[in-house]
């Protein structure tokens, strides 16, 4: 009775929300679980993250449920009816399509709204989640009814992380006397439309029909966009045949998207012909579904097909833009086809765009951005000529792509000509600059430039002293490097992450390692931290001189101080001790991976193994193999030639046979019994090898004959030439054909050693299967 006084005051204050049908279930409980799932303010057992409410205080993830599930399977199920190549299109009112837009349309400043004291301070409740307790969500809750929708908006885009938003999306929606506007769905589908959040993107559209929220195509448009995002260009697709499905018919906006994903998903047939279908339809193209097939076109190098169709949007009564002009421009400023960009502003100008300084600017930055400085230089000068006033940005991409081509001279003066024309350069251009100098190896003018940056007022950044201490590393003069970065302080720039990498490579390449651990201690001190790959290549360094010991040591306390040490580090360090046939500390190194939560792979193991058989400790290197695969440790390639190759060294084949076949069991290899085979005869152990030979008689493949002919040529070559006939006997009953010369040779040894009846077989098999005439057969 008390849920049902509160369902019918909910109804009456705050309208009618749909909710998951419980059938029966839900009127046997007495309409229980419909009133735990929406969610209740004063509820005891279940908080913001899906917990109980006991252990909420102690949870240290922002954890919202994300959907109830509960027609997961159904939609999935509808999806799989969808067409990948074009829906079959039905329009019959576009008015309404146009009344729908605006349903999702947010009225109002953001920026306004963020400054609100409510938004704030819900921001602020959701910046603590690390530290979530009920009274933070009791907060949280109250806050949320409180909230315009604007605002509610500006509360998930507020986010750096998508998914938090979503979390925070579907939790709100689960709360008592609160329910989204419709802005917010589409508010959650655009932010989402932004990420490869597609499963989620999914979800909320869902959400909005069970809430019988109104649906337009831009809401399925956005879906298709985060599933392109996402890679999944089928799924998207599928959008199309859900939304008419559920009776909501296509307009132009959703129709672009479609050709915009087909597009960016490399399928420029499908978008054509799906242009075709929207023209059939009665939805005719805009400017903007031509924009994006004449970038399909670019895509592909099919720049006549992309001109063609922009001379036939007028006859479409679709007349191109600017956009259609620079999305060839932009590909022939990569070709450096100058002559045909000319044509084209022709062009524009002849269909009354006229190429104004918008135009030349991006010019300007394709061409330098395509290391073309000599043209984009060109157009600059047009530019000018015309009355366009070209800012720093334009300039400073020109002296960047001079600079990338090893033409700082010419940098320099268009340095010069910008101080002339009363565009000062910024610290970027400066900076580009004095990189190209570092480049050519020219560090006395790099310095130069750094002084000048001072008397003209420029103030040189962490960008521009990295720069000089990058060409003098690379000039071998890291010391003079390492003491203008100690003089940082009184110069008065900060290094950063990149700076102190500089100058710990300078050192490695130098050979002086000392000094190149003391900076990453150094580095480390104030608050920089090494990757993974930083610290792999000191370590191979420390090893390749052979100070294995102190390569642990400085792994150590990477380490210890939270460094990003990984498996590869570890592995790197176990080579080095296995380098210097140290096996037992490789071994203790491996428990220490262990305890250190790094799980090996295969590569360590692989290390180690080779190690062992290297001091023929066979025993534990079959132990170890046994602990790899315990461990579920897939074998590579060269884990079985590692292998193969020690156990047949010392002729030990049926304890490698056994452990074959555990390897097999983790991991197919089709020509690991060739290699066994190959491996026995290189040794010598001709015996061995020949038994083994049905095994690789299993098939009649390239590989598998290469194999018998290795070890037919082994019986020949040690004087068994009956045993290589038998090889070549078998080959013949598995319908594999041996080499003729071969066999040619091996029928004359049999003849000299008064094997007359094998040698008359050998060759008559080859004319029984037609690789040799019987004259050639009489004359042998």
């Amino acid at each position: 009775m008390v849920y049902y006084m509160q369902r019918m005051c909910y109804n009456t204050t705050f309208g009618t929300r749909s909710r998951p049908n419980y059938g029966e279930h839900d009127n046997a409980n007495g309409g229980y679980e419909r009133f735990r799932e929406m969610g209740r303010e004063s509820s005891e057992d279940f908080g913001a993250f899906g917990c109980s409410r006991g252990d909420s205080e102690n949870n240290q993830n922002f954890n919202f449920d994300e959907s109830d599930g509960s027609d997961d399977e159904v939609e999935e199920g509808e999806e799989s009816d969808g067409n990948e190549d074009y829906m079959e299109l039905k329009l019959t009112d576009n008015n309404n399509n146009a009344r729908e837009e605006n349903v999702c349309r947010v009225e109002g400043d953001e920026d306004d709204e963020s400054k609100h004291p409510l938004v704030r301070e819900v921001c602020r409740l959701i910046d603590l989640r690390s530290t979530w307790n009920s009274k933070l969500e009791g907060e949280l809750r109250h806050l949320l009814r409180s909230l315009k929708p604007r605002q509610v908006c500006t509360v998930l885009r507020s986010f750096e992380d998508e998914r938090i938003a979503l979390k925070l999306f579907y939790w709100a929606d689960r709360q008592w006397r609160y329910q989204h506007d419709p802005i917010v769905y589409y508010a959650m589908l655009e932010i989402l439309s932004k990420t490869k959040l597609c499963q989620g993107a999914k979800r909320v559209l869902k959400l909005m029909a069970r809430r019988r929220v109104q649906r337009t195509p831009e809401a399925f448009g956005l879906v298709m966009v985060s599933y392109s995002r996402a890679g999944k260009l089928r799924n998207s697709l599928r959008m199309l045949t859900l939304m008419q499905k559920a009776g909501i018919e296509p307009n132009l906006s959703v129709c672009n998207t479609a050709v915009h994903v087909l597009v960016m998903g490399n399928r420029l047939e499908k978008a054509l012909k799906f242009m075709e279908r929207m023209e059939i339809v009665g939805i005719r193209p805009n400017v903007f579904t031509y924009n994006c097939l004449i970038k399909g076109y670019c895509n592909v190098h099919r720049i006549d097909d992309a001109l063609k169709l922009i001379a036939k949007m007028p006859l479409k009564d679709c007349s191109p833009d600017k956009i259609s002009y620079y999305s060839v421009m932009g590909f022939l400023c990569k070709e450096k086809r100058i002559k045909e960009v000319r044509g084209l502003i022709e062009k524009m100008n002849d269909a009354g765009l006229v190429a104004d300084q918008v135009t030349y600017n991006n010019l300007i930055h394709m061409l330098s951005k395509h290391g073309h400085g000599n043209e984009a230089l060109e157009f600059l000068r047009e530019a000018e000529t015309k009355g366009f006033h070209v800012d720093k940005v334009g300039y400073t991409a020109i002296v960047h792509s001079f600079c990338k081509e090893r033409n700082t001279d010419m940098a320099k003066e268009i340095v010069n000509e910008m101080f002339s024309k009363d565009c000062i350069p910024d610290v970027v251009t400066y900076t580009s600059v004095l990189n190209g100098f570092c480049r050519e190896g020219k560090l006395d003018q790099a310095k130069t430039m750094l002084q000048q940056m001072y008397k003209h007022g420029c103030k040189p950044n962490t960008v521009s002293y990295t720069s000089l201490l990058n060409g003098l590393c690379q000039s071998g003069k890291t010391l003079e490097a390492r003491e203008m970065l100690n003089m940082s302080e009184e110069d008065w720039w900060t290094p950063n992450a990149i700076t102190y990498s500089v100058v710990m490579h300078g050192f490695r390449r130098e050979g002086k390692l000392v000094e190149a651990c003391d900076l990453v201690e150094e580095m480390i001190r104030k608050g920089f931290f090494p990757n993974s790959v930083e610290i792999n290549l000191m370590i191979q360094s420390l090893c390749r001189e052979g100070k294995t010991n102190e390569a642990k040591k400085f792994m150590e306390g990477c380490l210890q101080k939270g460094c990003a040490v990984n498996v590869v580090n570890f592995t790197t360090l176990i080579h080095g001790y296995c380098q210097k046939d140290d096996l037992e500390a490789a071994l203790s190194l491996l428990d220490d991976m262990y305890l250190s939560n790094k799980h090996p792979d295969a590569v360590t193991y692989t290390a180690l193994v080779n190690a062992l058989g290297r001091k023929g400790r066979i025993e534990e290197m079959s132990t170890l193999m046994a602990k790899m695969l315990g461990k579920g440790v897939d074998p590579t390639p060269v884990t079985y030639r590692t292998v193969i190759h020690w156990y047949c060294q010392i002729g030990r084949v049926d304890d490698l046979l056994k452990l074959l076949e555990k390897m097999l069991v983790r991991q197919k290899s089709r020509t690991v019994y060739n290699q066994v085979i190959e491996k026995l005869c290189s040794f010598g152990n001709l015996e061995e090898a020949e038994k083994l030979l049905t095994k690789v008689l299993r098939t009649a493949s390239k590989i598998d004959a290469n194999t018998c002919h290795i070890l037919m040529d082994s019986f020949l070559s040690r004087g068994f030439p009956m045993s290589a006939y038998r090889v070549a006997n078998r080959m013949f009953n598995r319908n594999m054909i041996p080499d003729l010369k071969f066999c040619e040779k091996l029928s004359k040894r049999l003849m000299s050693e008064g094997n007359l009846k094998e040698a008359d077989n050998l060759m008559l098999w080859f004319v029984e299967r037609g690789c040799r005439s019987p004259q050639n057969q009489e004359s042998v």
